[in-house]
């Protein structure tokens, strides 16, 4: 589905006037009416102020099939509420909102002790095996953002 589509069935679903969405946007009308006929589509801080507004992801927006991931702990991050937020309230789509809320990670922990807090909740959700989600959980959590190894400084280009 193309933003056009997307953007007007948000803006419907609220029951929002051009007008109105335009107002709470800083844009004009005309501007928000180019958007629901598919001829522009808003510069990306736009985007993440449309994003704030109807609580879903800049990736739903765009009509993005690709699934987002908490670079946290690897569940599969969806615009149900399940997106964490930044310090100014909106969303983070990098981590889920149990590993980082209002800008801030939600707890310190070990990448031991992350899949400890996994294991848990994986089991019966698809996963029957202890040691299989905690295999798996061991070979993905190095490959996200938080727990990628920092690089060297003369990596860095320092």
């Amino acid at each position: 589905m193309a933003f056009s589509q997307i953007f007007s069935a948000l803006r419907q679903r609220e029951g929002l006037s051009q007008n109105e969405i335009a107002r709470r946007l800083f844009v004009t009308r005309q501007a928000v009416s180019r958007w629901e006929r598919g001829e522009t589509t808003p510069n990306l801080e736009t985007l993440q102020r449309i994003s704030n507004e109807f609580r879903v992801s800049i990736n739903t927006l765009l009509g993005n099939p690709q699934t987002l991931v908490c670079q946290s702990c690897g569940m599969p991050l969806t615009d149900d509420c399940v997106i964490g937020t930044n310090r100014d309230g909106g969303l983070n789509e990098k981590y889920c909102k149990w590993c980082f809320t209002d800008g801030e990670f939600t707890y310190e922990c070990t990448m031991e002790e992350m899949i400890e807090c996994c294991v848990p909740h994986m089991l019966g959700n698809g996963w029957e095996n202890e040691a299989e989600c905690r295999a798996f959980m061991a070979r993905l959590l190095p490959t996200l953002e938080r727990w990628k190894p920092e690089r060297e400084p003369a990596e860095q280009g320092e």
